[in-house]
C-alpha cells in the first residue's frame, strides 16, 4: 500500500510571505498581469505622454506672461505660436490620457474574466475538503473582493501614479532653466514628505497582510452569521447569532484605530508639506524675497507659481496609491494560493474499470495529516447488492462514502472500481459511473430543469420529468410560475424535503451504476419519503449501491450492514446476524426501536419507518438476476 499526499496537508502561505521586500520583490502580481501586460504598458506609454503634454500649456502661459510683462509692447506674431503649442498640447493630453484609460480599462476586463474563469475551473477540481476546512468565505474573497481589487489597481491606481511621476520631472528641468535657486527649493517639500512618508509606512508590509486577514475573518463571519442566523432564533438566542461577526468587526476596528494612531502624525505632517497652499505660500514667500532683491523679474516668478506645487504633488497622491498597490499585492498573493492549492491529480495513464465492482484495501484518511478519520478500512462492495454503513455520530461513515466519488483521495491504501484505482479512473469516467444524493443538499442557481439534468446535460425533457415525477417533485414544480424553466435562487426557493427529492431527481436522471445515498430522504415527510423509497427500491435495481443510514429500520434487508466506531469496521453483517450477536448494533437497534426513534446519534426523529425501504435490496438482487 501506498500513501498519498492529502491536499489538506499542505501548509498554506501568507500574505506577508508574498508582499515582499525591497530585496525580494513580490512576484504574484507580475505574474497574474502576464496576459495583459503588453495592453498595460502601452497604457502607462500614453498616460505619460498625456502627462508631459499636459505640462506644456502651462509652460506656454508662463512664456506668455514673461513676453507681455517684459516691458515691450505685445507681438501677435510672436504669442500666436504659444496659443497654438498650448492648444495642440491639450489635444494631445486630451487624446493620450483617454486611450490610456481606454486601454487599461479593456486590459483589466480580460484579466477579470481570465482570472475568474481559471479560479472557477480551479475550484471545481479542489478536494471538496479543501473547500469545508477553509469555507467558502474564503472563495468569495478570492473570486469576488481580491479580482476587484485588482481592477482598482491595474485600471486606477496605476494611470493615476504615472502623471505625478512624470510631469513633475518636466516641470523641475523647466523651473531649472528659470532660476535654479527656487527651482531647488521648490524640491525641498518633496524631500521632506518623502522622509515623513517613509517613515509613516514603516512595517507596513506586515500590517497590509494582517489589514487583509482582518477583512477575510469579517467575511467568513458574516456568511455564518447569514447561514446560521435561523438556528439561533430557533433556540431563542438571536442576539448570539452576531457575536462572532460583532467580534470580527471590533477586531478590525481595534487593529485599524491602532494603525492610524500610530501613523497620524508623520502622515499628517507628510501631507501637509506637500499641499499645494504649502508649497504655493513657500514659493510666493521667497519669490517676493527674490523680486526685491533683484535676482529674478516678477515674470519669471509665474511658472513658479503655476508649476511649482505640482513638483511636490507625488507625495500627496502617491501615498494613498501605495496603500492602493500593497492591497492588490496581497490580493494577488491570496487569489495565487488559491490558484495554487493543489487539486485532486488527474491519471497520467488513464485506466477505465471493468465492472462495478467496489473495493477498498487497508484504507485510512485523515483531514490534517495527523489523525486518522478512517484507519485501516478492508471492504467489498459488489454488484447488486446494498451496503449500509451504520455508526454512532462522528464515527465516520459520511467521510467513507465520500471517498467513492472522490470527494478526497484515501490518504492510505487504495480504493477501486471494477479493479482500476479511483486515481487512475478520469474524472468525467469516474462521475459516469458513480452518483450520489448527499445529505447537504446544493442547488444551483439556474432552471429546475437545467439542476436536474447536472449529471446528463443532453436528457431529454421527457427524461426529466420522468425522473421528477419518480422523485415525487413533479407536482411541485408544475406550481412554479414557469415551470421547469423556472430559475432557482431568485424569488423561487424550495423547502428541505423539496431540495432533496431534486437532488433524487438529478441521481436518478445519471443513472450511475455505482450510487451512494447519505441519509437521501432525511427531509422528506414520512408520506413522501416512503413513496420515494419505492422509487429508490427502482433506481437500485442491479446497482452497487452504499447507504449511510441513521435509522436501522430502512436497512434491515440490506446485503451487509457495516458497524463503525471512531473510524474503524468493528463489525459487518446481515441485520439478525449482527442482532444476535450483540454489540454495538444491538445496541442502537434496541435503543431506536425503545424509543420510538430513528437517528443513530440520540436523537428522536418521531418519523415511522419507509414501507418500502426493506426492498430496496430485494429489488437489487432481482435486477442483478435479471
Amino acid at each position: 500500500m501506498t500513501s498519498r499526499p492529502h491536499a489538506a496537508s499542505r501548509a498554506p502561505d501568507t500574505a506577508a510571505d508574498h508582499v515582499g521586500t525591497p530585496d525580494n520583490p513580490p512576484r504574484p502580481l507580475r505574474t497574474l498581469a502576464a496576459p495583459v501586460r503588453g495592453r498595460l504598458a502601452l497604457a502607462i506609454g500614453f498616460q505619460a505622454a498625456a502627462a508631459l503634454a499636459g505640462v506644456v500649456p502651462f509652460i506656454a502661459v508662463s512664456r506668455m506672461a514673461e513676453r507681455l510683462t517684459n516691458g515691450t509692447p505685445a507681438d501677435g506674431d510672436a504669442l500666436w505660436p504659444l496659443v497654438a503649442l498650448a492648444c495642440s498640447a491639450g489635444l494631445v493630453a486630451l487624446v493620450c490620457g483617454t486611450a490610456a484609460g481606454a486601454l487599461a480599462h479593456i486590459a483589466d476586463n480580460d484579466l477579470q474574466l481570465t482570472l475568474r474563469r481559471r479560479l472557477a475551473r480551479h475550484i471545481g477540481r479542489l478536494p471538496l475538503g479543501r473547500l469545508t476546512e477553509r469555507g467558502t468565505a474564503e472563495v468569495k474573497q478570492a473570486v469576488q473582493d481580491d479580482v476587484s481589487a485588482l481592477h482598482t489597481l491595474f485600471a486606477h491606481t496605476l494611470l493615476d501614479i504615472i502623471p505625478v511621476l512624470t510631469a513633475p520631472v518636466l516641470i523641475l528641468v523647466y523651473l531649472l532653466t528659470v532660476d535654479w535657486r527656487l527651482a531647488l527649493v521648490s524640491v525641498v517639500p518633496l524631500l521632506l514628505g518623502v522622509l515623513l512618508f517613509s517613515r509613516a509606512m514603516a512595517g507596513a508590509a506586515t500590517q497590509m497582510a494582517e489589514f487583509g486577514a482582518a477583512l477575510g475573518r469579517i467575511s467568513a463571519a458574516a456568511v455564518e452569521f447569514a447561514s446560521g442566523i435561523t438556528v439561533f432564533k430557533s433556540f431563542g438566542r438571536a442576539g448570539k447569532a452576531h457575536e462572532r461577526f460583532v467580534r470580527a468587526t471590533d477586531g478590525f476596528a481595534d487593529f485599524f484605530s491602532g494603525w492610524v494612531r500610530s501613523t497620524l502624525l508623520t502622515s499628517t505632517a507628510a501631507i501637509l508639506v506637500v499641499a499645494p497652499a504649502v508649497v504655493l505660500l513657500l514659493l510666493t514667500g521667497l519669490g517676493a524675497v527674490f523680486i526685491t532683491q533683484d535676482w529674478m523679474t516678477g515674470a519669471e516668478l509665474v511658472p513658479f507659481l503655476l508649476l511649482g506645487p505640482a513638483v511636490a504633488a507625488p507625495m500627496g497622491i502617491v501615498g494613498p496609491r501605495i496603500q492602493q498597490i500593497r492591497a492588490g499585492q496581497a490580493a494577488a498573493v491570496r487569489i495565487t494560493e488559491l490558484l495554487d492549492a493543489p487539486t485532486l491529480p488527474e491519471p497520467t495513464t488513464p485506466v477505465l474499470p471493468e465492472g462495478h465492482h467496489v473495493c477498498l484495501r487497508g484504507v485510512s484518511f485523515s483531514y490534517d495529516g495527523k489523525t486518522d478519520v478512517l484507519s485501516d478500512i478492508d471492504l467489498d462492495l459488489a454488484p447488486g447488492t446494498v451496503t449500509a454503513l451504520v455508526g454512532p455520530s462522528g464515527s465516520g461513515k459520511s467521510t467513507l462514502a465520500s471517498l467513492l466519488p472522490r470527494f478526497h483521495d484515501a490518504t492510505v491504501g487504495t480504493v477501486t472500481l471494477g479493479g482500476a484505482d479511483l486515481r487512475d479512473i478520469p474524472a468525467a469516467e469516474l462521475y459516469r459511473r458513480v452518483g450520489f444524493v448527499l445529505q447537504d443538499i446544493r442547488l444551483l442557481r439556474a432552471s429546475v430543469a437545467d439542476n436536474i439534468r447536472l449529471g446528463r446535460p443532453d436528457a431529454s425533457d421527457e427524461e426529466v420529468e420522468r425522473c421528477a415525477r419518480a422523485a415525487r417533485i413533479h407536482d411541485r414544480i408544475m406550481a412554479l410560475p414557469d415551470g421547469y424553466a423556472t430559475e432557482l435562487g431568485t424569488a423561487v426557493t424550495f423547502s428541505g424535503g423539496e431540495a432533496q427529492r431534486l437532488c433524487i431527481a438529478r441521481a436518478l436522471l445519471a443513472d450511475a451504476p455505482v450510487l451512494v445515498l447519505d441519509e437521501a430522504t432525511a427531509y422528506a415527510d414520512p408520506h413522501s419519503e416512503a413513496l420515494i423509497q419505492d422509487d429508490l427500491s427502482a433506481l437500485a435495481a442491479g446497482r452497487t449501491l452504499l447507504v449511510i443510514a441513521h435509522r436501522l429500520s430502512t436497512i434491515r434487508s440490506a446485503d451487509r450492514i457495516v458497524v463503525l466506531e471512531d473510524g474503524r469496521v468493528t463489525a459487518q453483517g446481515r441485520h439478525d446476524d449482527l442482532l444476535a450477536a450483540g454489540g454495538r448494533y444491538a445496541a442502537l437497534w434496541e435503543a431506536q426501536r425503545a424509543e420510538g426513534r430513528g437517528g443513530t446519534d440520540g436523537v428522536p426523529h418521531h418519523r415511522s419507518a419507509p414501507v418500502g425501504a426493506d426492498r430496496v435490496a430485494d429489488d437489487i438482487r432481482e435486477g442483478s438476476a435479471r
